[in-house]
């Protein structure tokens, strides 16, 4: 069963974490990633997190494949509630050099602070600055039945 337009669209605009896997020379890799809405895409950042210090695989990827793919999804003991989403988009990588001037980016930003309070002690984008642009292509879903629609 397909989820319904409505609650499929909050939960692109409200679910906190998403898998994010792109294609790497060894083959698909994933990694869980937060992301908001605007300006007609789904935004991740390469946040002040602590990170390995080279650049991310998944930056590495998109920017030699921009395939990607992003998956929603709840899991509970309760099999009547799950559900998942899954994002097919193309991708790319995005540094601004600016980015209060770049309305695009500036809108992405926004959305992620109002989404996660974390960014108010963990900087949103440390040198440089560094963020994925998924564009879906295909959104597809499932869910178990009307129960897994009940709000979680």
């Amino acid at each position: 069963m397909q989820l319904p337009p409505e609650w499929l669209e909050e939960r692109l605009e409200r679910w906190p974490v998403a898998r994010l896997a792109t294609l790497g020379p060894e083959g698909p890799h994933q990694v869980p990633v937060v992301f908001a809405r605007a300006a007609g895409a789904l935004w991740s950042p390469v946040d002040g997190k602590p990170k390995s210090g080279a650049e991310l695989a998944r930056v590495r990827n998109v920017l030699r494949d921009a395939r990607v793919s992003l998956l929603l999804d709840e899991y509970t003991e309760e099999w009547q509630r799950l559900w998942w989403v899954r994002v097919d988009a193309l991708a790319r990588v995005v540094r601004p050099a600016d980015p209060a001037r770049d309305p695009e980016v500036a809108a992405a930003l926004a959305a992620l602070r109002a989404k996660y309070p974390h960014y108010e002690r963990v900087p949103l984008l440390p040198e440089p600055p560094t963020l994925l642009r998924i564009a879906p292509r295909r959104v597809v879903s499932w869910c178990a039945g009307p129960g897994a629609l009940r709000r979680s």
